[in-house]
């Protein structure tokens, strides 16, 4: 295999597309891969800091992601930041049906969320009032 120069790197049409079956919304929902730049994002808005104290911030998670992943036929944003609520109060079911196809294809493994909440266990179990 060659070895890549910047401007291959650079240049090379990277992204990948996916689609998810979901009857329940009456359709299939166009995903698509995320860069490094929106992944860190992503991993970020699971981190709440506060002073010293980190603690994990689940809330809307998977909606974050689908917001990241779901586009159109043109490759265009399904959604905007706006829509996270509205689309965390949706059925769970297709929304974790989207959210795992949408985590496959981000490479976010089961492996890398437990990474993101581990340090968060101890630092909790530190914090216990029933020791």
């Amino acid at each position: 295999m060659a070895i890549l120069s910047r401007d291959a790197i650079l240049s090379a049409e990277d992204r990948t597309f996916g689609e998810v079956d979901v009857p329940e919304w009456g359709g299939t929902v166009r995903i698509r891969s995320i860069t490094g730049k929106q992944r860190d994002s992503y991993e970020a808005s699971l981190i709440q800091q506060r002073g010293n104290s980190r603690q994990m911030n689940m809330r809307n998670a998977r909606a974050k992601l689908i917001v990241l992943c779901a586009v159109d036929e043109h490759g265009s944003p399904l959604f905007t930041e706006n829509d996270i609520n509205a689309l965390g109060a949706k059925n769970a079911k297709p929304v974790e049906r989207v959210f795992d196809a949408c985590r496959k294809i981000a490479g976010l493994s089961d492996d890398d969320m437990d990474k993101l909440t581990e340090d968060f266990d101890a630092t909790q179990g530190d914090d216990s009032a029933t020791d």
